[in-house]
């Protein structure tokens, strides 16, 4: 018997991935729906950083522009060492016309939120995946609601953008594998009297780790950092005030085994998680929805090997990525001490040499590798 679809695609999971698939799929005609289990909109913010490449992909929707007008320009990245700074990054310079935009990852979410209602799709919240069972024809789904109901969909397509802890990725039985960091990395958002540039991300070397500030917005401050105290190591003329936010987290460089089974693809920390260091995880899963809308709305219309494509496609680039940002992190995080005597000394000059700059400015800028939606 033909399933009746409510939806050719379920997207599961309503961070920047899954908004930003069910926006791309929407403006290319197809029907969406759009779960996820949280209640309401995320209020605190992991990512702080839009690349040129999201932007890019953003611009037809109208997101981008409202994200340029909301966030600030990064113009820049400088590396301390005790009082000084011993290295700094033009990146106006680097990438002449290719924004970095600097905005609260809540505040992206928003934007994505209300781009979407304005099409006519919203997202329902309380909803969760509890299993998923697939065959030639469609994805069958049982949907949990937030009042206990139950129910029972079909779909052509699901995509999995559900998060580190994917119940996508576990219902379809893939090994998410790679390596975890044993220290906790902390967080804060913090009133902060400063000489720092707002306009310009710091690198604090320390002698038990590092840590990374960038400004958020008036006197408020991102600072990241794995050392036993950072809030105690701020740069010489950085004064902490209130703390409006704070969290702890480990850092983790996994990738899922495959990102596209049958009728069913994964995107964002579904697919691959990795340390904040190149400002990639929110900006890579938004790419993800790009290349998965492009394959996805062809395959609707014609073959579904134009919807495996995407995992061709994407595996290559997930692999990449991580794998460089763990390079950067392993490097970067002072651990063991050795490790940071030899980072403290060979980071500021790497830094100094053109093209090791310019690789810089690219795996931050998104720019890194080639947007492609055919293989």
């Amino acid at each position: 018997m033909t399933a009746i679809f409510r939806a050719p695609v379920l997207i599961v999971g309503a961070g920047p991935t899954g908004l930003a698939a069910a926006l791309f799929l929407t403006h290319r005609g197809v029907t969406v729906r759009i779960i996820d289990t949280a209640p309401a909109p995320t209020s605190t913010s992991k990512a702080l950083l839009v690349n040129p490449r999201t932007l890019e992909i953003l611009h037809d929707s109208g997101v981008a522009a409202r994200i340029m007008t909301e966030g600030t320009r990064l113009t820049g990245a400088c590396l301390h060492r005790g009082t000084k700074i011993v290295a700094a990054i033009d990146m106006l310079a680097l990438l002449p016309g290719q924004p970095l935009i600097a905005i609260p990852q809540a505040r992206t979410e928003a934007l994505l939120i209300d781009a979407l209602h304005e099409q006519g799709v919203d997202v329902e919240r309380g909803v969760s995946l509890q299993t998923l069972e697939q065959n030639a024809e469609c994805v069958t789904v049982s949907l949990q609601h937030a009042d206990g109901q139950l129910e029972t969909t079909h779909a052509a397509l699901v995509f999995g953008a559900d998060g580190a802890r994917s119940t996508v990725r576990q219902q379809l039985g893939l090994a998410f594998e790679g390596s975890s960091l044993p220290e906790p990395w902390r967080l804060w958002d913090v009133q902060l009297q400063t000489t720092l540039d707002p306009q310009r991300a710091h690198i604090v070397l320390l002698p038990d780790g590092f840590m990374f500030l960038m400004a958020l917005r008036g006197d408020i401050w991102r600072v990241i950092g794995n050392s036993a105290d950072p809030l105690a190591q701020l740069p010489a003329g950085s004064v902490p005030g209130t703390v409006s936010w704070q969290s702890q987290f480990h850092i983790a460089h996994r990738l899922a085994s495959r990102v596209c089974v049958g009728r069913v693809a994964l995107g964002g920390d579904a697919a691959h998680i990795h340390s904040p260091l190149g400002a990639r995880g929110m900006n890579l899963g938004i790419e993800d929805a790009w290349v998965f809308a492009d394959c996805t709305a062809d395959a609707l219309d014609g073959s579904l090997q134009r919807f495996h494509e995407y995992g061709q496609l994407r595996e290559v680039v997930h692999h990449r990525v991580v794998k460089k940002i763990e390079a950067m992190t392993r490097m970067m995080r002072g651990k063991p001490a050795a490790i940071a005597h030899i980072r403290d000394w060979i980071a500021p000059q790497l830094l100094k040499l053109p093209q090791v700059r310019k690789q810089m400015a690219a795996t931050i800028s998104g720019l890194d590798h080639p947007l492609r939606t055919h293989p």
